[in-house]
């Protein structure tokens, strides 16, 4: 009996010692990126084709895809911190368990869609060999899914806002729907400015200082600015000042997941450093939407195609109304200027890459635009030429993406300034407080 007990000791012993080095021999660098960058693209262009991205559900969806992966990864070897779902199992396998994750939000999001997404889901699975490991990881997947669904119930992120209309006045948002090609009495984004945000405490966790008063000088100059290089007919906006406003109009959502994908591509990060960053990044998207249209809707400011067509009202003695004035691309989004969505987001992003990519912020990269809207929402596209624009850091791809607003015509520079700075306040918040590295146990 003795003899049967130490026999059935060892063989314990040298059981868990197995399972022990299985758990040590799991080196996440063995694991690349491929399948981040797969289902980022899949549910991207999903999004692009149900809305074209006009409003969060994208961008939401990608956010907790990738946030559900991530935390089913660190539920396998701990990098960094979990967001909504940390258990130990050690023996899923972390393709299968990530697969699982993300075809489980995937089809909690756009279950018309389902076909696609199980065809992507077969790709990974299918050449994993059934088993523990294997049947493990689809639990695993599914409830870290399950935790991000529950944490982002009835977070607003479609809830219809009112919006109080204003008499006509200096500075005050005004509808131009024959210029937008809106409904009459349509305004974009006023949910957006309530929805709960990823990362954020609040979604006015972040206010911009107030715009400059109209009667100042720096209103003014920032007037005489958009009304020359953003017009449509400008004789001093150059060649390139007018491409990067083109260029720079595709969202941030499908420019700067496109941008990830091309730099994992390049530097192959291991799977568990891609998934944190893309789920980083599209929180911080997420997240500077939220916040800076609460500030657009908080101070309401109007656009500069209402501002240079009704100048001759403003009581600036120092601005002069053009009644014939159009910028660029002869649109102007319907909602209003301060401070820059696109700079904030643009940024926001931008900010994370440079936080998380393992480079720093001197970091040199092409990024690609084929084609974008030529004018509004639905407008059709045109090409770009060239498709590609070259920089030495993402902080300066966040503030060149701010500034074509101007150039654009449809923002003036006090709005891309603040939007680029609100941007980098998001993207430094996000990173410093979420998804953060923990040491690894030898």
């Amino acid at each position: 009996m003795k003899t049967k007990n130490v026999a059935w000791i060892v063989m314990l012993f040298v059981s868990l010692s197995i399972q022990s080095c299985k758990t040590q021999e799991l080196k996440i660098d063995d694991f690349n990126a491929e399948i981040a960058s797969k289902w980022n693209q899949k549910i991207i262009e999903t999004a692009i084709a149900e809305d074209n991205l006009l409003t969060l559900k994208g961008v939401r969806a990608a956010s907790m895809m990738h946030i559900a992966m991530h935390d089913a990864l660190n539920s396998i070897v701990q990098k960094y911190s979990h967001y909504a779902y940390h258990t130990e199992m050690p023996e899923a396998d972390p393709i299968a368990s990530a697969t699982y994750a993300a075809y489980s939000i995937a089809i909690s999001q756009y279950p018309d869609k389902q076909e696609g997404f199980e065809k992507l889901l077969n790709e990974f699975i299918n050449t994993i060999n059934n088993g523990e490991s294997k049947s493990q990881a689809q639990t695993l997947g599914k409830a870290s899914a399950k935790a991000i669904l529950e944490k982002r119930n009835d977070d607003n992120w479609n809830t219809k806002s009112d919006y109080t209309w204003h008499p006509m006045a200096p500075g005050v948002y005004a509808e131009f729907n024959e210029h937008s090609g809106t409904p009459e009495g349509f305004i974009f984004g006023a949910g957006l400015a309530i929805a709960k945000p990823f990362a954020l405490p609040k979604y006015n966790y972040f206010r911009a200082p107030p715009p400059p008063e109209i009667n100042s000088k720096t209103y003014t100059k920032a007037f005489n600015e958009v009304k020359e290089v953003g017009g449509f007919n400008s004789k001093t906006r150059t060649a390139d000042q007018a491409h990067l406003a083109m260029w720079w109009k595709e969202f941030g959502e499908s420019s700067h997941n496109q941008l990830l994908r091309d730099l994992i591509a390049k530097e192959k990060p291991n799977l568990w450093d891609a998934t944190r960053t893309f789920a980083l990044m599209n929180m911080a998207i997420c997240d500077a939407y939220i916040n800076v249209f609460d500030n657009k809707f908080h101070y309401n400011h109007w656009r500069p195609y209402t501002a240079i067509r009704w100048a001759d009202n403003d009581g600036n003695d120092d601005t002069e109304k053009d009644a014939e004035w159009n910028n660029l691309h002869k649109h102007t989004y319907p909602f209003p200027s301060y401070p820059s969505a696109h700079g904030t987001a643009s940024t926001a992003a931008m900010t994370v890459l440079a936080n998380t990519f393992g480079k720093g912020d001197d970091y040199k990269f092409i990024m690609t635009q084929k084609e974008v809207d030529s004018a509004g929402f639905f407008s059709g596209k045109m090409k770009m030429n060239p498709p590609t624009r070259s920089f030495n850091s993402f902080t300066e791809a966040g503030l060149e993406a701010s500034m074509s607003r101007v150039y654009l015509g449809i923002h003036f520079r006090y709005d891309s300034e603040e939007g680029h700075k609100l941007g980098a306040k998001v993207g430094n918040y996000i990173t410093d407080n979420f998804l953060s590295p923990i040491a690894l146990k030898d």
